[in-house]
């Protein structure tokens, strides 16, 4: 697609809105491209490039079988967190961030298995507790390791989850509105985070990336074991020979 029509697709998306000057993280100036009525409006030009990075960066990693986290709990955005999470395979948290999810990731594992247990058990207690478990934790109940990459939607709500990825070291690409703070991520894409429009529009071209890095690990996956089933094959004949 051209690079006139991406813009168009933004600004119609509204991704270019941001806050008021007030509310504005200084940080975040160089990712400005003017005030309007009050209002900080953020350079589309920048998005496009940093999108364009953090889609690359999403093919090369999902193409060498990396796994995805999307985190993002505001209630406007939570049905489109699960829905692009779901159509890529990928795990997801968009209800409540649980302190300590990464962080204290044996204990969380254990709360998650517990989803898988007691089935047949009855109690009110039970059946309590596991719906609890499947509200906050259904989006990662497959979940057997540490995410290998973090998306976060709603840097200031999420803070606990940016904190411990940075401690964790887990790279994390984070949409940053006007008034978040580009150096809490590893890689940013300037863009309205508020809006469900603006959301989707980021998400989507996250999600086509993840899909084609996951689909290009499946081709390699097949051609490194057509080699290997080869190789085997090849060494078969040869000691066949060597004993005849």
């Amino acid at each position: 697609m051209k690079l006139e029509a991406q813009l168009k697709e933004m600004f119609d998306a509204g991704v270019h809105l941001g806050h008021r000057r007030r509310q504005g993280n200084p940080k975040m100036l160089p990712y400005i491209y003017k005030e309007k009525d009050d209002f900080q409006i953020i350079d589309l030009l920048q998005t496009h490039w940093y999108l364009k990075i953090a889609c690359k960066f999403l093919f090369d990693r999902c193409s060498r079988g990396k796994r995805v986290l999307f985190v993002g709990t505001n209630r406007h955005i939570g049905k489109s967190i699960e829905q692009r999470a779901n159509n890529c395979n990928c795990w997801y948290i968009n209800k409540r961030w649980l302190g300590g999810f990464l962080t204290n990731w044996i204990t969380m594992e254990k709360s998650i298995l517990k989803m898988e247990q007691n089935q047949l058990r009855e109690s009110i207690r039970i059946k309590r507790q596991k719906a609890r478990l499947e509200k906050y934790l259904g989006g990662v109940k497959t979940m057997k390791k540490l995410p290998d990459i973090v998306i976060i939607v709603g840097q200031q709500k999420e803070i606990n989850a940016v904190r411990e990825c940075q401690k964790l070291k887990i790279p994390s690409i984070t949409i940053v509105d006007t008034n978040c703070d580009p150096s809490l991520t590893d890689l940013l894409i300037p863009g309205n985070d508020d809006s469900l429009s603006s959301v989707n529009f980021i998400l989507n071209k996250l999600e086509e990336a993840i899909r084609e890095g996951q689909k290009n690990f499946q081709i390699q996956k097949k051609r490194n074991f057509k080699k290997k089933f080869n190789f085997r094959q090849q060494n078969y004949k040869r000691y066949n020979k060597l004993k005849k």
